[in-house]
């Protein structure tokens, strides 16, 4: 006798065993440390997608997931932020509650999926400074056909998900935002029925191949179309957040090289720079390693330029960040609700003659001052993606 449900199981099965042995050939990065990280972010990527497919698949009954934390990341995820997603119906209604503590603004967005699956897309992009909710404040947001003058916000027919990307621009060990989302059409969790099942482990089979592939492939195509050690020209995602404007730098960087990075201050609300690892689109280690800086955390020059170096080792000098001794990886310098672009320019210097090239007033950054810096960095995360 046929079992639906294990037929759809061993058929996930089969196609995570494909996705393993496309690791071991290009266009998938080849090294060794490459090899190791693919099967480690293969391995996570089932924990995100199989989660997303049967942990938080039923809209009657939604939950918030967390990933592009410390553990699911996949994407290119902004390192201020926290992401969450939540299934909804759009034929129901939804009230979403929490409280703002240290997060100083949030966007809530209506979308048709992820940007790695066939059809996706932002379909309605709210602020919370756009709704009166600030840091501290209570959140309380109403989805759906309900009456306008109650604050529903409408579902669009296509919206699939409503995702909250929280920032956080102060790194400060202080207690994050917290969000719940009830459906208030809906008596609870439906039994999980064989059809149920083999759909979701089918969506969970495809989140993961699309996810891999996706996003190594959007990384080889941004690269071929630039030049190493410099930053494209501004670019605007389709479909993507509108406030977001995003510029990409793949560097190549010998042993003994740092990349100098000169860049006037975009008239923006929040900017940042981050590093990320080619072939999986992860973040940099940013809780263990400087591996980002945003508008608030970088120093300015007296002229109110910046100048950020990109560095396998500490160069003693304000704005370093680390390349955590990858010769080759990507920055991303994202900028947000701004009215211009900032003007960058690149240069590639031996890690000797680094300070020569900064203005000749730039502080030294002593040891114990990075580590402490650091530190906080670490105290940080620990509390802003405890469980």
């Amino acid at each position: 006798m046929s079992v639906p449900e294990l037929e759809a199981w061993r058929d996930l099965c089969r196609r995570l065993e494909r996705a393993g042995e496309a690791l071991l050939e290009s266009p998938f990065p080849q090294s060794d440390r490459d090899r190791a990280e693919g099967f480690d972010h293969l391995a996570r990527q089932l924990l995100c997608w199989l989660g997303w497919s049967t942990g938080y698949g039923d809209p009657g009954a939604p939950s918030f997931m967390r990933q592009n934390d410390l553990v699911l990341q996949w994407g290119g995820p902004n390192v201020d932020n926290v992401y969450r997603h939540a299934r909804i119906d759009p034929t129901k209604r939804y009230r979403i509650t929490g409280r703002m503590n240290s997060c100083e603004q949030f966007v809530l967005a209506l979308r048709a999926g992820f940007m790695h699956q066939p059809k996706w897309g932002t379909l309605t992009e709210i602020t919370a400074s756009s709704l009166g909710i600030n840091a501290g404040s209570d959140i309380r947001i109403l989805l759906g056909q309900g009456d306008a003058s109650d604050g529903f916000i409408p579902i669009p027919d296509d919206a699939i998900m409503v995702s909250l990307r929280e920032y956080y621009f102060e790194w400060s060990a202080d207690e994050p935002a917290t969000f719940a989302i009830e459906c208030l059409d809906s008596d609870g969790v439906a039994p999980v029925e064989p059809v149920d099942l083999v759909t979701r482990f089918t969506e969970a089979a495809s989140g993961v191949e699309l996810s891999m592939s996706h996003w190594n492939r959007y990384l080889l195509d941004y690269r071929a179309a630039g030049h190493d050690n410099t930053f494209s020209e501004p670019i605007k995602v389709a479909k993507g957040l509108d406030a977001a404007r995003y510029s990409f730098c793949f560097w190549n960087l010998g042993p003994d090289d740092a990349l100098i990075v000169h860049t006037t201050v975009p008239d923006a609300a929040y900017w940042s720079l981050q590093t990320y690892l080619l072939g999986w689109f992860r973040a940099g280690d940013f809780a263990h390693h400087i591996t980002s800086l945003n508008h608030r955390q970088v120093t300015r020059t007296s002229g109110g330029t910046v100048h950020v170096v990109l560095a396998h080792r500490d160069p003693g000098t304000p704005n370093w960040i680390d390349t955590e001794g990858r010769s080759e990886g990507m920055l991303s310098y994202r900028w947000f609700w701004g009215t211009d672009n900032p003007t960058v320019s690149t240069k590639v210097v031996r890690h000797s003659d680094v300070r020569a090239n900064l203005p000749a007033d730039t502080p030294l950054v002593s040891v114990e001052a990075r580590a402490d810096e650091i530190a906080a960095r670490r105290a940080h995360a620990s509390w802003r993606y405890r469980s």
